[in-house]
């Protein structure tokens, strides 16, 4: 593989999570912290940060230790690394910012078994060299937290008036409290997954016609 082609192959891997394969609008994985977190911006960017460091450094241990992980243990193994950078994260959060980490609770301890992370050591990095794992990681981390700053920002700011605690609308805005309740999460979950299909479908009926334009042209 030249330079060239490594750097294309560089670049694609870099850029699927955040829209061709990201890891909420369009894998749809990792759904429990994603609606139980995403209450307010601040926590859907601490939650995003916290998976971002676990995804990047278990990802590249994974890809350094490939060759020597029998298949016969290799989910444990996977497991058991995640799980090191997830006390990591925790004691972290708990030390330096005791706050969030009270609002997070218990779903910091559940990174261990986010199946995005999970799977993305069993399909790319347990098959692919560090610096390609490095940027595969990077790219879905970009797309995790994307979507949940989009998900909190928007309950935190229909249902608070505020974005990272800072009021928008004064003391008149009358806030959308369910917003910020379970059934808001789900219902604009469900309304951003049906806009990015529909986008996804219009950009596939472009593709089409432009592919019938081409053979039109060189019939």
């Amino acid at each position: 593989m030249n330079a060239i082609e490594q750097s294309g192959r560089a670049y694609q891997e870099l850029i699927k999570g955040i829209w061709k394969e990201n890891p909420i609008f369009v894998s749809v994985l990792g759904m429990c912290p994603t609606l139980a977190v995403t209450n307010s911006a601040i926590n859907g960017l601490a939650m995003g940060l916290a998976t971002t460091f676990v995804l990047i450094g278990s990802s590249l241990l994974v890809s350094l230790m490939r060759k020597w992980i029998p298949k016969q243990v290799r989910i444990t193994t996977y497991i058991v690394i995640i799980a090191t950078f997830v006390s990591t994260v925790d004691l972290t959060l708990e030390a330096f910012f005791p706050k969030i980490h009270k609002e997070l609770g218990a779903f910091i301890a559940l990174i261990v078994v986010n199946c995005v992370i999970l799977g993305r050591q069993e399909a790319f990095a347990s098959k692919n060299p560090p610096w390609l794992s490095f940027l595969d990681a990077l790219g879905m981390s970009v797309g995790f937290i994307i979507a949940l700053l989009m998900l909190g920002g928007i309950r935190e700011i229909l249902g608070n008036g505020s974005f990272f605690d800072i009021s928008l609308f004064g003391s008149h805005f009358e806030p959308w409290v369910i917003m910020i309740l379970p059934p808001g999460g789900f219902l604009l979950l469900g309304f951003l997954l049906l806009f990015f299909n529909w986008l996804r479908a219009v950009r596939l009926d472009r593709a089409k016609l432009e592919a019938e334009k081409v053979k039109v042209q060189h019939g």
